[in-house]
Protein backbone atom coordinates (compact mmCIF):
# COMPACT_ATOMS: atom_id res chain seq x y z
CA UNK A 1 0.00 0.00 0.00
CA UNK A 2 2.88 2.34 0.74
CA UNK A 3 4.19 1.99 -2.85
CA UNK A 4 0.87 2.88 -4.49
CA UNK A 5 1.04 6.32 -6.14
CA UNK A 6 -1.15 9.02 -4.68
CA UNK A 7 -3.31 9.44 -7.80
CA UNK A 8 -4.13 5.71 -7.79
CA UNK A 9 -5.21 5.87 -4.18
CA UNK A 10 -7.58 8.70 -5.00
CA UNK A 11 -8.90 6.72 -7.95
CA UNK A 12 -9.57 3.70 -5.73
CA UNK A 13 -11.49 5.86 -3.26
CA UNK A 14 -13.59 7.33 -6.07
CA UNK A 15 -14.34 3.84 -7.43
CA UNK A 16 -15.38 2.68 -3.98
CA UNK A 17 -17.74 5.60 -3.61
CA UNK A 18 -19.19 4.91 -7.05
CA UNK A 19 -19.77 1.28 -6.07
CA UNK A 20 -21.50 2.45 -2.89
CA UNK A 21 -23.66 4.71 -4.96
CA UNK A 22 -24.84 1.86 -7.18
CA UNK A 23 -25.51 -0.64 -4.41
CA UNK A 24 -26.92 1.53 -1.64
CA UNK A 25 -28.20 4.60 -3.42
CA UNK A 26 -29.91 2.68 -6.19
CA UNK A 27 -31.96 0.68 -3.72
CA UNK A 28 -32.96 3.75 -1.72
CA UNK A 29 -33.95 5.68 -4.79
CA UNK A 30 -36.20 2.87 -6.09
CA UNK A 31 -38.31 3.19 -2.98
CA UNK A 32 -39.26 6.73 -3.89
CA UNK A 33 -39.38 6.50 -7.69
CA UNK A 34 -42.83 6.25 -9.25
CA UNK A 35 -41.64 4.95 -12.58
CA UNK A 36 -38.49 3.82 -14.36
CA UNK A 37 -36.85 6.59 -16.31
CA UNK A 38 -35.18 4.67 -19.12
CA UNK A 39 -35.58 7.57 -21.51
CA UNK A 40 -33.85 10.16 -19.32
CA UNK A 41 -30.29 9.40 -20.39
CA UNK A 42 -31.26 9.38 -24.08
CA UNK A 43 -32.18 13.05 -23.88
CA UNK A 44 -28.71 14.40 -23.18
CA UNK A 45 -27.10 12.02 -25.66
CA UNK A 46 -29.40 12.76 -28.60
CA UNK A 47 -30.21 16.50 -28.56
CA UNK A 48 -28.68 19.89 -28.16
CA UNK A 49 -30.51 22.69 -26.45
CA UNK A 50 -30.08 26.36 -25.58
CA UNK A 51 -30.43 28.21 -22.33
CA UNK A 52 -33.34 30.62 -22.13
CA UNK A 53 -31.77 34.09 -22.09
CA UNK A 54 -33.20 36.61 -19.66
CA UNK A 55 -35.94 38.55 -21.47
CA UNK A 56 -35.24 41.62 -19.34
CA UNK A 57 -31.81 41.90 -20.96
CA UNK A 58 -33.10 41.34 -24.51
CA UNK A 59 -36.72 42.55 -24.46
CA UNK A 60 -36.94 42.80 -28.25
CA UNK A 61 -36.04 39.17 -28.77
CA UNK A 62 -33.04 37.69 -30.54
CA UNK A 63 -31.45 38.80 -33.76
CA UNK A 64 -28.13 38.33 -35.51
CA UNK A 65 -26.47 40.91 -33.26
CA UNK A 66 -27.37 39.54 -29.86
CA UNK A 67 -27.78 35.86 -30.71
CA UNK A 68 -24.09 35.42 -29.94
CA UNK A 69 -24.94 35.87 -26.28
CA UNK A 70 -26.96 32.70 -26.35
CA UNK A 71 -25.35 29.95 -24.29
CA UNK A 72 -25.73 26.80 -26.38
CA UNK A 73 -25.10 23.60 -24.46
CA UNK A 74 -24.03 20.26 -25.81
CA UNK A 75 -23.88 16.83 -24.15
CA UNK A 76 -20.18 17.39 -23.49
CA UNK A 77 -20.81 20.61 -21.59
CA UNK A 78 -22.40 18.81 -18.65
CA UNK A 79 -20.10 18.52 -15.61
CA UNK A 80 -21.28 16.08 -12.90
CA UNK A 81 -21.26 17.14 -9.27
CA UNK A 82 -18.29 16.00 -7.22
CA UNK A 83 -20.75 14.94 -4.53
CA UNK A 84 -23.12 13.12 -6.84
CA UNK A 85 -22.87 9.90 -4.81
CA UNK A 86 -24.45 11.71 -1.83
CA UNK A 87 -27.63 12.36 -3.81
CA UNK A 88 -28.26 8.65 -4.15
CA UNK A 89 -27.38 7.75 -0.57
CA UNK A 90 -29.50 10.60 0.78
CA UNK A 91 -32.41 11.03 -1.69
CA UNK A 92 -33.76 14.13 0.08
CA UNK A 93 -30.68 16.05 -1.11
CA UNK A 94 -31.57 15.25 -4.71
CA UNK A 95 -35.27 16.15 -4.62
CA UNK A 96 -36.55 17.79 -7.79
CA UNK A 97 -36.59 21.57 -7.59
CA UNK A 98 -40.35 21.81 -8.06
CA UNK A 99 -40.84 19.54 -5.05
CA UNK A 100 -38.43 21.60 -2.99
CA UNK A 101 -40.61 24.62 -3.76
CA UNK A 102 -43.75 22.63 -2.97
CA UNK A 103 -42.52 21.61 0.47
CA UNK A 104 -41.13 25.06 1.29
CA UNK A 105 -44.40 26.73 0.29
CA UNK A 106 -46.27 24.13 2.37
CA UNK A 107 -44.15 25.10 5.35
CA UNK A 108 -44.97 28.74 4.66
CA UNK A 109 -48.70 28.00 4.73
CA UNK A 110 -48.19 26.01 7.92
CA UNK A 111 -46.76 29.10 9.61
CA UNK A 112 -49.41 31.34 8.07
CA UNK A 113 -52.30 29.29 9.41
CA UNK A 114 -50.60 28.83 12.74
CA UNK A 115 -50.61 32.62 12.97
CA UNK A 116 -54.34 32.64 12.24
CA UNK A 117 -54.96 30.20 15.09
CA UNK A 118 -53.22 32.38 17.67
CA UNK A 119 -56.03 34.82 18.37
CA UNK A 120 -58.83 32.24 18.32
CA UNK A 121 -57.07 30.22 21.02
CA UNK A 122 -55.61 33.05 23.09
CA UNK A 123 -58.87 34.97 23.33
CA UNK A 124 -60.36 32.19 25.49
CA UNK A 125 -57.83 32.99 28.22
CA UNK A 126 -57.84 36.71 27.52
CA UNK A 127 -61.57 37.21 28.24
CA UNK A 128 -62.42 34.39 30.67
CA UNK A 129 -61.56 34.03 34.35
CA UNK A 130 -58.96 31.32 34.97
CA UNK A 131 -58.42 29.09 37.99
CA UNK A 132 -55.03 28.07 39.36
CA UNK A 133 -54.34 25.40 41.98
CA UNK A 134 -51.22 25.67 44.13
CA UNK A 135 -49.26 22.81 45.72
CA UNK A 136 -51.44 22.92 48.83
CA UNK A 137 -54.62 22.43 46.84
CA UNK A 138 -55.82 26.00 47.19
CA UNK A 139 -57.65 27.35 44.17
CA UNK A 140 -57.07 30.92 43.06
CA UNK A 141 -59.31 32.70 40.58
CA UNK A 142 -57.39 34.83 38.10
CA UNK A 143 -59.63 37.52 36.61
CA UNK A 144 -59.79 38.00 32.86
CA UNK A 145 -57.26 40.50 31.52
CA UNK A 146 -59.69 41.94 28.95
CA UNK A 147 -63.34 42.85 29.36
CA UNK A 148 -64.44 42.17 25.79
CA UNK A 149 -67.98 41.15 24.96
CA UNK A 150 -69.10 38.70 22.23
CA UNK A 151 -69.53 41.53 19.72
CA UNK A 152 -65.98 42.80 20.30
CA UNK A 153 -64.54 39.28 20.01
CA UNK A 154 -66.44 38.69 16.77
CA UNK A 155 -65.15 41.99 15.37
CA UNK A 156 -61.58 41.12 16.39
CA UNK A 157 -61.88 37.68 14.77
CA UNK A 158 -63.31 39.16 11.60
CA UNK A 159 -60.86 42.06 11.32
CA UNK A 160 -58.21 39.82 9.77
CA UNK A 161 -60.59 39.07 6.92
CA UNK A 162 -61.42 42.71 6.30
CA UNK A 163 -57.88 43.14 5.02
CA UNK A 164 -57.63 39.62 3.61
CA UNK A 165 -60.63 40.21 1.35
CA UNK A 166 -59.31 43.49 -0.06
CA UNK A 167 -56.03 42.08 -1.45
CA UNK A 168 -57.31 38.85 -2.99
CA UNK A 169 -57.84 40.11 -6.55
CA UNK A 170 -54.98 42.67 -6.42
CA UNK A 171 -52.79 39.85 -5.08
CA UNK A 172 -53.66 37.70 -8.08
CA UNK A 173 -52.89 40.62 -10.38
CA UNK A 174 -49.52 41.20 -8.68
CA UNK A 175 -48.64 37.50 -8.84
CA UNK A 176 -49.46 37.46 -12.56
CA UNK A 177 -47.39 40.53 -13.37
CA UNK A 178 -44.45 40.16 -10.94
CA UNK A 179 -42.47 37.15 -9.62
CA UNK A 180 -45.03 35.18 -7.63
CA UNK A 181 -42.42 33.60 -5.37
CA UNK A 182 -41.30 37.02 -4.12
CA UNK A 183 -44.88 38.15 -3.56
CA UNK A 184 -45.53 34.99 -1.54
CA UNK A 185 -42.38 35.30 0.58
CA UNK A 186 -42.60 38.98 1.45
CA UNK A 187 -46.27 38.62 2.38
CA UNK A 188 -45.53 35.91 4.94
CA UNK A 189 -42.51 37.59 6.51
CA UNK A 190 -44.49 40.82 6.93
CA UNK A 191 -47.36 38.95 8.58
CA UNK A 192 -44.89 37.24 10.92
CA UNK A 193 -43.44 40.59 11.98
CA UNK A 194 -46.92 41.99 12.64
CA UNK A 195 -47.76 38.94 14.73
CA UNK A 196 -45.03 39.92 17.17
CA UNK A 197 -46.72 43.31 17.59
CA UNK A 198 -50.20 41.97 18.36
CA UNK A 199 -49.84 41.37 22.13
CA UNK A 200 -48.66 44.92 22.74
CA UNK A 201 -51.36 46.31 20.48
CA UNK A 202 -54.08 44.39 22.37
CA UNK A 203 -52.87 45.74 25.71
CA UNK A 204 -52.91 49.32 24.45
CA UNK A 205 -56.34 49.26 22.81
CA UNK A 206 -58.62 46.73 21.15
CA UNK A 207 -58.96 49.07 18.18
CA UNK A 208 -55.19 49.01 17.66
CA UNK A 209 -55.24 45.19 17.82
CA UNK A 210 -57.93 45.19 15.12
CA UNK A 211 -55.79 47.51 13.01
CA UNK A 212 -52.79 45.14 13.22
CA UNK A 213 -55.08 42.22 12.33
CA UNK A 214 -56.35 44.13 9.30
CA UNK A 215 -52.74 44.72 8.18
CA UNK A 216 -52.02 41.01 8.58
CA UNK A 217 -55.02 40.23 6.42
CA UNK A 218 -53.89 42.70 3.77
CA UNK A 219 -50.47 41.08 3.35
CA UNK A 220 -51.66 37.47 3.68
CA UNK A 221 -54.42 38.05 1.15
CA UNK A 222 -51.89 37.64 -1.64
CA UNK A 223 -50.53 34.25 -0.51
CA UNK A 224 -53.02 31.88 -2.16
CA UNK A 225 -53.11 33.76 -5.48
CA UNK A 226 -49.31 33.95 -5.42
CA UNK A 227 -49.08 30.19 -4.86
CA UNK A 228 -51.13 29.60 -8.00
CA UNK A 229 -48.84 32.05 -9.77
CA UNK A 230 -45.89 29.89 -8.73
CA UNK A 231 -47.45 26.68 -10.05
CA UNK A 232 -48.36 28.33 -13.33
CA UNK A 233 -44.64 28.14 -14.16
CA UNK A 234 -43.54 25.11 -12.14
CA UNK A 235 -46.30 22.48 -12.29
CA UNK A 236 -46.49 20.09 -15.27
CA UNK A 237 -50.19 19.56 -16.16
CA UNK A 238 -50.34 15.96 -14.94
CA UNK A 239 -48.70 16.91 -11.63
CA UNK A 240 -50.88 19.93 -10.85
CA UNK A 241 -53.03 18.15 -8.27
CA UNK A 242 -50.04 16.60 -6.57
CA UNK A 243 -47.89 19.74 -6.34
CA UNK A 244 -50.73 22.09 -5.44
CA UNK A 245 -52.07 19.81 -2.71
CA UNK A 246 -48.59 19.45 -1.20
CA UNK A 247 -48.51 23.25 -0.90
CA UNK A 248 -52.04 23.49 0.48
CA UNK A 249 -51.42 20.70 2.98
CA UNK A 250 -49.45 23.24 4.98
CA UNK A 251 -52.66 25.17 5.59
CA UNK A 252 -54.27 22.25 7.37
CA UNK A 253 -51.06 21.10 9.03
CA UNK A 254 -50.81 24.66 10.33
CA UNK A 255 -54.13 24.18 12.08
CA UNK A 256 -53.01 20.74 13.33
CA UNK A 257 -49.99 22.27 15.04
CA UNK A 258 -51.35 25.77 15.56
CA UNK A 259 -54.33 24.83 17.72
CA UNK A 260 -52.52 22.62 20.26
CA UNK A 261 -49.27 24.63 20.25
CA UNK A 262 -51.15 27.86 20.82
CA UNK A 263 -53.34 26.16 23.43
CA UNK A 264 -50.46 24.61 25.36
CA UNK A 265 -48.31 27.76 25.24
CA UNK A 266 -51.27 29.90 26.26
CA UNK A 267 -52.12 27.65 29.21
CA UNK A 268 -48.61 26.89 30.46
CA UNK A 269 -46.62 30.03 29.58
CA UNK A 270 -48.78 33.02 28.66
CA UNK A 271 -51.26 34.01 26.02
CA UNK A 272 -48.61 36.28 24.43
CA UNK A 273 -46.06 33.49 23.90
CA UNK A 274 -47.71 31.88 20.88
CA UNK A 275 -47.75 35.21 19.01
CA UNK A 276 -44.01 35.68 19.51
CA UNK A 277 -43.24 32.06 18.66
CA UNK A 278 -44.94 32.08 15.26
CA UNK A 279 -43.61 35.52 14.45
CA UNK A 280 -39.99 34.45 14.92
CA UNK A 281 -40.47 31.12 13.12
CA UNK A 282 -42.01 32.94 10.14
CA UNK A 283 -39.01 35.23 9.80
CA UNK A 284 -36.62 32.27 9.95
CA UNK A 285 -38.64 30.50 7.21
CA UNK A 286 -38.33 33.55 4.97
CA UNK A 287 -34.52 33.34 5.00
CA UNK A 288 -34.73 29.83 3.51
CA UNK A 289 -37.45 30.75 1.02
CA UNK A 290 -35.63 33.84 -0.23
CA UNK A 291 -32.51 31.90 -1.24
CA UNK A 292 -34.20 28.73 -2.55
CA UNK A 293 -37.24 29.84 -4.58
CA UNK A 294 -37.31 31.22 -8.12
CA UNK A 295 -39.97 32.61 -10.39
CA UNK A 296 -39.64 29.91 -13.07
CA UNK A 297 -37.35 27.05 -14.07
CA UNK A 298 -35.51 29.17 -16.64
CA UNK A 299 -34.31 31.58 -13.94
CA UNK A 300 -33.34 28.91 -11.39
CA UNK A 301 -29.56 28.31 -11.25
CA UNK A 302 -29.80 25.13 -9.19
CA UNK A 303 -32.31 23.16 -11.26
CA UNK A 304 -31.05 20.23 -13.32
CA UNK A 305 -31.23 20.64 -17.09
CA UNK A 306 -33.39 17.55 -17.44
CA UNK A 307 -35.98 18.83 -15.01
CA UNK A 308 -35.98 22.28 -16.60
CA UNK A 309 -36.61 20.87 -20.06
CA UNK A 310 -39.28 18.51 -18.75
CA UNK A 311 -41.22 21.31 -17.03
CA UNK A 312 -40.92 23.72 -19.97
CA UNK A 313 -42.00 21.06 -22.46
CA UNK A 314 -44.91 19.91 -20.31
CA UNK A 315 -46.25 23.40 -19.72
CA UNK A 316 -45.36 24.82 -23.12
CA UNK A 317 -46.16 28.53 -22.95
CA UNK A 318 -45.33 29.00 -19.29
CA UNK A 319 -41.57 29.10 -19.71
CA UNK A 320 -41.55 30.75 -23.10
CA UNK A 321 -41.06 34.39 -23.89
CA UNK A 322 -44.74 34.61 -24.71
CA UNK A 323 -45.65 34.10 -21.07
CA UNK A 324 -43.55 37.16 -20.20
CA UNK A 325 -45.84 39.35 -22.29
CA UNK A 326 -48.51 41.05 -20.19
CA UNK A 327 -51.98 40.35 -21.57
CA UNK A 328 -54.95 42.26 -20.19
CA UNK A 329 -57.17 39.86 -18.22
CA UNK A 330 -60.63 39.23 -19.75
CA UNK A 331 -62.57 40.39 -16.70
CA UNK A 332 -65.98 40.10 -18.31
CA UNK A 333 -65.29 36.51 -19.31
CA UNK A 334 -64.26 35.70 -15.74
CA UNK A 335 -67.60 36.76 -14.29
CA UNK A 336 -69.76 35.27 -17.05
CA UNK A 337 -68.11 31.84 -16.96
CA UNK A 338 -70.09 29.05 -15.28
CA UNK A 339 -66.86 27.18 -14.60
CA UNK A 340 -65.48 30.15 -12.67
CA UNK A 341 -68.67 30.52 -10.64
CA UNK A 342 -68.55 26.82 -9.76
CA UNK A 343 -65.09 27.37 -8.24
CA UNK A 344 -66.25 30.51 -6.44
CA UNK A 345 -69.25 28.79 -4.83
CA UNK A 346 -67.15 25.76 -3.85
CA UNK A 347 -64.53 28.01 -2.25
CA UNK A 348 -67.19 29.81 -0.22
CA UNK A 349 -68.67 26.52 1.03
CA UNK A 350 -65.33 25.03 2.02
CA UNK A 351 -64.17 28.26 3.66
CA UNK A 352 -67.27 28.36 5.83
CA UNK A 353 -66.56 25.10 7.65
CA UNK A 354 -62.78 25.65 7.59
CA UNK A 355 -62.93 29.02 9.31
CA UNK A 356 -65.65 27.75 11.62
CA UNK A 357 -63.04 25.43 13.11
CA UNK A 358 -60.08 27.79 12.85
CA UNK A 359 -61.86 30.62 14.67
CA UNK A 360 -64.50 28.98 16.85
CA UNK A 361 -63.27 25.47 17.62
CA UNK A 362 -61.86 26.53 21.00
CA UNK A 363 -65.21 28.04 22.01
CA UNK A 364 -67.09 24.97 20.73
CA UNK A 365 -64.90 22.61 22.75
CA UNK A 366 -65.29 24.72 25.88
CA UNK A 367 -69.03 25.50 25.72
CA UNK A 368 -70.59 22.49 23.97
CA UNK A 369 -68.17 19.68 24.89
CA UNK A 370 -66.79 20.97 28.19
CA UNK A 371 -63.12 20.67 27.18
CA UNK A 372 -60.30 23.19 27.42
CA UNK A 373 -58.21 23.14 24.27
CA UNK A 374 -54.95 22.90 26.21
CA UNK A 375 -56.18 19.97 28.32
CA UNK A 376 -57.32 17.79 25.41
CA UNK A 377 -54.06 18.43 23.53
CA UNK A 378 -53.81 16.94 20.07
CA UNK A 379 -57.30 15.41 20.23
CA UNK A 380 -58.57 18.86 19.34
CA UNK A 381 -56.33 18.86 16.27
CA UNK A 382 -57.54 15.48 14.98
CA UNK A 383 -59.87 16.98 12.33
CA UNK A 384 -57.07 19.05 10.81
CA UNK A 385 -54.54 16.23 11.19
CA UNK A 386 -56.83 13.91 9.24
CA UNK A 387 -57.29 16.50 6.52
CA UNK A 388 -53.53 17.10 6.32
CA UNK A 389 -53.09 13.40 5.54
CA UNK A 390 -56.01 13.20 3.11
CA UNK A 391 -55.17 16.27 0.99
CA UNK A 392 -51.92 14.94 -0.58
CA UNK A 393 -53.50 11.48 -0.98
CA UNK A 394 -56.37 13.11 -2.85
CA UNK A 395 -53.89 14.85 -5.12
CA UNK A 396 -52.21 11.54 -5.96
CA UNK A 397 -55.58 9.91 -6.70
CA UNK A 398 -56.73 12.81 -8.88
CA UNK A 399 -53.56 12.79 -11.00
CA UNK A 400 -53.70 9.01 -11.32
CA UNK A 401 -57.29 9.11 -12.58
CA UNK A 402 -56.45 11.88 -15.05
CA UNK A 403 -53.47 9.97 -16.44
CA UNK A 404 -55.15 6.63 -16.84
CA UNK A 405 -58.91 6.73 -16.89
CA UNK A 406 -61.06 9.87 -16.76
CA UNK A 407 -61.29 13.39 -18.14
CA UNK A 408 -60.20 16.32 -16.02
CA UNK A 409 -63.80 17.53 -15.68
CA UNK A 410 -65.03 14.20 -14.33
CA UNK A 411 -62.10 13.90 -11.93
CA UNK A 412 -62.61 17.39 -10.50
CA UNK A 413 -66.33 16.74 -9.96
CA UNK A 414 -65.75 13.35 -8.33
CA UNK A 415 -63.17 14.71 -5.92
CA UNK A 416 -65.09 17.88 -5.07
CA UNK A 417 -68.65 16.59 -4.86
CA UNK A 418 -67.62 13.38 -3.15
CA UNK A 419 -65.64 15.26 -0.52
CA UNK A 420 -68.31 17.91 0.06
CA UNK A 421 -71.15 15.40 0.12
CA UNK A 422 -69.60 13.17 2.76
CA UNK A 423 -68.57 16.17 4.83
CA UNK A 424 -72.15 17.48 4.79
CA UNK A 425 -73.52 14.11 5.95
CA UNK A 426 -71.11 13.81 8.88
CA UNK A 427 -71.60 17.44 9.93
CA UNK A 428 -75.28 16.56 10.37
CA UNK A 429 -74.22 13.80 12.75
CA UNK A 430 -72.02 16.27 14.66
CA UNK A 431 -74.93 18.69 14.96
CA UNK A 432 -77.08 16.19 16.82
CA UNK A 433 -74.46 14.04 18.59
CA UNK A 434 -75.09 13.74 22.34
CA UNK A 435 -71.72 12.29 23.30
CA UNK A 436 -68.57 14.47 23.12
CA UNK A 437 -66.45 11.55 21.92
CA UNK A 438 -68.93 10.83 19.12
CA UNK A 439 -69.00 14.53 18.16
CA UNK A 440 -65.19 14.72 17.92
CA UNK A 441 -65.01 11.44 15.98
CA UNK A 442 -67.54 12.44 13.34
CA UNK A 443 -66.15 15.96 13.11
CA UNK A 444 -62.79 14.37 12.33
CA UNK A 445 -64.33 12.16 9.62
CA UNK A 446 -66.24 15.10 8.12
CA UNK A 447 -63.17 17.31 7.85
CA UNK A 448 -61.14 14.37 6.53
CA UNK A 449 -63.51 13.85 3.61
CA UNK A 450 -63.34 17.53 2.73
CA UNK A 451 -59.63 16.98 2.04
CA UNK A 452 -60.54 15.22 -1.21
CA UNK A 453 -62.33 18.38 -2.40
CA UNK A 454 -59.04 20.28 -2.46
CA UNK A 455 -58.11 18.24 -5.56
CA UNK A 456 -61.35 19.51 -7.07
CA UNK A 457 -62.10 23.22 -6.84
CA UNK A 458 -58.77 24.37 -5.38
CA UNK A 459 -56.73 23.13 -8.35
CA UNK A 460 -59.41 23.84 -10.95
CA UNK A 461 -58.11 27.36 -11.71
CA UNK A 462 -55.00 25.89 -13.33
CA UNK A 463 -57.19 23.69 -15.55
CA UNK A 464 -59.54 26.26 -17.00
CA UNK A 465 -57.10 29.19 -17.39
CA UNK A 466 -53.42 28.60 -16.49
CA UNK A 467 -52.40 32.10 -17.59
CA UNK A 468 -54.92 33.73 -15.24
CA UNK A 469 -54.83 31.14 -12.45
CA UNK A 470 -53.51 33.55 -9.83
CA UNK A 471 -56.18 36.14 -10.64
CA UNK A 472 -58.96 33.53 -10.58
CA UNK A 473 -57.65 32.25 -7.28
CA UNK A 474 -57.81 35.79 -5.95
CA UNK A 475 -61.42 36.12 -7.06
CA UNK A 476 -62.59 32.77 -5.69
CA UNK A 477 -60.59 33.03 -2.48
CA UNK A 478 -61.93 36.54 -2.01
CA UNK A 479 -65.46 35.16 -2.05
CA UNK A 480 -64.30 32.40 0.27
CA UNK A 481 -63.01 35.11 2.59
CA UNK A 482 -66.54 36.46 2.85
CA UNK A 483 -67.33 33.19 4.58
CA UNK A 484 -64.49 33.85 7.00
CA UNK A 485 -65.97 37.27 7.76
CA UNK A 486 -69.59 36.16 8.05
CA UNK A 487 -69.03 32.89 9.88
CA UNK A 488 -67.83 34.29 13.27
CA UNK A 489 -70.58 36.90 13.22
CA UNK A 490 -73.25 34.26 12.57
CA UNK A 491 -71.75 31.94 15.19
CA UNK A 492 -71.65 34.67 17.85
CA UNK A 493 -75.27 35.61 17.12
CA UNK A 494 -76.40 31.99 17.39
CA UNK A 495 -74.40 31.10 20.52
CA UNK A 496 -75.18 33.96 22.88
CA UNK A 497 -75.74 31.51 25.76
CA UNK A 498 -73.18 28.92 24.67
CA UNK A 499 -75.55 25.97 24.94
CA UNK A 500 -75.20 22.69 23.11
CA UNK A 501 -78.45 23.30 21.22
CA UNK A 502 -77.13 26.59 19.88
CA UNK A 503 -73.97 24.90 18.60
CA UNK A 504 -76.14 22.24 16.92
CA UNK A 505 -77.69 24.95 14.76
CA UNK A 506 -74.21 26.18 13.84
CA UNK A 507 -73.20 22.78 12.43
CA UNK A 508 -76.59 22.24 10.76
CA UNK A 509 -76.06 25.45 8.76
CA UNK A 510 -72.54 24.31 7.80
CA UNK A 511 -73.94 20.99 6.54
CA UNK A 512 -76.63 22.65 4.41
CA UNK A 513 -74.07 25.03 2.88
CA UNK A 514 -71.99 22.03 1.76
CA UNK A 515 -74.99 20.25 0.25
CA UNK A 516 -75.62 23.40 -1.82
CA UNK A 517 -71.99 23.36 -2.94
CA UNK A 518 -72.29 19.76 -4.13
CA UNK A 519 -75.24 20.60 -6.36
CA UNK A 520 -73.80 23.78 -7.87
CA UNK A 521 -70.32 22.42 -8.58
CA UNK A 522 -71.68 19.16 -9.96
CA UNK A 523 -73.75 21.03 -12.54
CA UNK A 524 -71.48 23.88 -13.66
CA UNK A 525 -67.85 22.86 -13.07
CA UNK A 526 -65.42 22.16 -15.91
CA UNK A 527 -61.87 20.88 -16.16
CA UNK A 528 -61.25 22.01 -19.73
CA UNK A 529 -59.29 25.09 -20.76
CA UNK A 530 -61.79 27.85 -21.52
CA UNK A 531 -61.96 29.67 -24.84
CA UNK A 532 -61.18 33.01 -23.21
CA UNK A 533 -58.06 31.64 -21.50
CA UNK A 534 -55.86 32.42 -24.53
CA UNK A 535 -54.99 35.89 -25.89
CA UNK A 536 -57.45 37.61 -28.19
CA UNK A 537 -57.05 37.73 -31.97
CA UNK A 538 -55.67 41.28 -31.94
CA UNK A 539 -52.80 40.03 -29.78
CA UNK A 540 -52.18 36.94 -31.88
CA UNK A 541 -49.31 38.36 -33.93
CA UNK A 542 -47.26 39.30 -30.87
CA UNK A 543 -48.12 35.94 -29.31
CA UNK A 544 -46.95 33.97 -32.34
CA UNK A 545 -43.76 36.01 -32.68
CA UNK A 546 -42.84 35.34 -29.05
CA UNK A 547 -43.67 31.66 -29.45
CA UNK A 548 -41.35 31.44 -32.45
CA UNK A 549 -38.57 32.96 -30.38
CA UNK A 550 -39.15 30.55 -27.53
CA UNK A 551 -39.12 27.55 -29.88
CA UNK A 552 -35.72 28.64 -31.16
CA UNK A 553 -34.13 29.59 -27.89
CA UNK A 554 -36.26 28.12 -25.15
CA UNK A 555 -37.47 24.62 -24.45
CA UNK A 556 -37.06 21.81 -26.96
CA UNK A 557 -40.20 21.26 -29.01
CA UNK A 558 -40.16 17.49 -29.12
CA UNK A 559 -38.76 15.05 -26.61
CA UNK A 560 -39.68 11.67 -25.27
CA UNK A 561 -38.25 12.56 -21.89
CA UNK A 562 -40.20 11.53 -18.80
CA UNK A 563 -38.90 13.28 -15.67
CA UNK A 564 -38.97 11.49 -12.36
CA UNK A 565 -41.24 13.62 -10.16
CA UNK A 566 -39.18 13.51 -6.98
CA UNK A 567 -35.53 13.15 -7.89
CA UNK A 568 -32.96 14.60 -10.25
CA UNK A 569 -30.65 12.22 -12.03
CA UNK A 570 -27.97 14.86 -12.61
CA UNK A 571 -26.58 17.96 -11.02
Amino acid sequence: MENIPEHLRVKNIVNSLADTKQKVGGKVKKIFDNKHDADQDNLVNNIEYGELVDEAEYPSGFDDENSTHRNTKTPNSYIPSRFEFLYSIFPCLNMSKRYQIAFLSSLGFLISFGIRCNMGVAVVVMVHNQTKKDKHGNITVIPAEFDWGPATIAALDSSFFWGYLVTQVPGGYLAAKFPANKVFGFALVTSSFLNCLLPSAAKINVGLAMFVRVLQGLVEGVTYPACHGIWRHWAPPLERSRLATISFTGSYAGAVLGMPISGIMTERISWESSFYFYGVVGMIWFSFWFFNSYERPATCPTISEKERIFIEESIGESSSLASKMWVKPPWKSFFTSKAVWAIIVANFCRSWSFYLLIIDQAEYFKEALGYNLGSVGFAAALPHLTMSLIVPVGGQIADYLRKNHLSTTIVRKIMNCGGFGMEAVFLLVVAYAQNPVVAIAFLTIAVGFSGFAISGFNVNHLDIAPRYASILMGISNGCGTLAGMLCPIVVESLTTKGTKEEWSRVFLIASLIHFAGVIFYGIFASGEKQSWADPKEDEENDWKMAEDISKSYGAISETNFVENPFFNSER
